[in-house]
């Protein structure tokens, strides 16, 4: 079985989306946030790949209403690599397979998912990614534990990071190499997100929903946001 996590920070408890926050705002970013983690669990729910968890940031953050409607894993570590390390090797430990998804992804589709958990059912030492158009990765997983130095290598927001990570495994395990993706990081991919939201051939209603929604907070720059209370 492969089971997913959904990497989310907690509003109010942590800095939420600060790229993006830089051009509208907090409180439409933190907003934004909770409506893409809203549909990406959605969307890999529906996919019935497995277990879907929420990988929480904060201890505090783990009884939060937002998150409530799945189970939840604490990120233990103090960088990203050792974070999502610790959620995979519980997501194995439990499951057998994992697969890290992040919130900032409403494109995401239940195909892409059940391609993922399929590949990692398939046989021993498999492992799969979904590479970002900014050269980082929007999926990460594997059916079986990979080493700390492997986590721990790239330099987590700059460019090349799926490659560095990959070549930091090694050989092994046998790779699928998912379509690229555009994360929701900065005021410029909202245009790039809400394009390849409407390439969706079967989209979920929430998706559809969420369109709407992020080309209205695309047209309203920091200027024209009421002062954050």
């Amino acid at each position: 079985m492969s089971a997913i996590a959904i990497f989310v920070k907690t509003p109010g408890i942590s800095a939420v989306k600060s790229r993006l926050a830089a051009s509208i705002g907090a409180r439409q970013a933190e907003a934004c946030h909770r409506r893409c983690a809203e549909v990406v669990s959605a969307v890999a729910v529906a996919a019935a790949v497995g277990p879907v968890y929420w990988a929480v940031a904060e201890a505090e953050g783990l009884e939060h209403p937002d998150w409530r409607h799945l189970p939840r894993l604490l990120q233990l570590g103090d960088g990203l690599g050792e974070r999502m390390q610790s959620v995979h090797d519980e997501l194995c430990r439990r499951h057998g397979a994992g697969i890290l998804i992040g919130a900032d992804l409403p494109q995401l589709e239940t195909g892409q998912l059940k391609a993922a958990a399929g590949h990692l059912l398939a046989g021993p030492d498999r492992g799969v990614i979904g590479p970002a158009a900014d050269g980082g990765f929007w999926l990460i997983g594997a059916n079986h534990r990979l080493p700390a130095s492997a986590w721990n290598a790239p330099a987590y927001g700059l460019s090349g990071v799926a490659e560095h990570f990959m070549q930091a495994v090694g050989e092994h395990p046998n790779w699928l190499r998912l379509d690229s993706r555009s994360d929701l990081d900065r005021f410029d991919d909202l245009s790039i997100v809400i394009e390849e939201l409407q390439g969706l051939r079967e989209p979920h209603p929430l998706q559809s929903d969420l369109i709407e929604w992020l080309r209205l907070l695309a047209r309203k720059p920091l200027h024209d946001q009421p002062p954050d209370p």
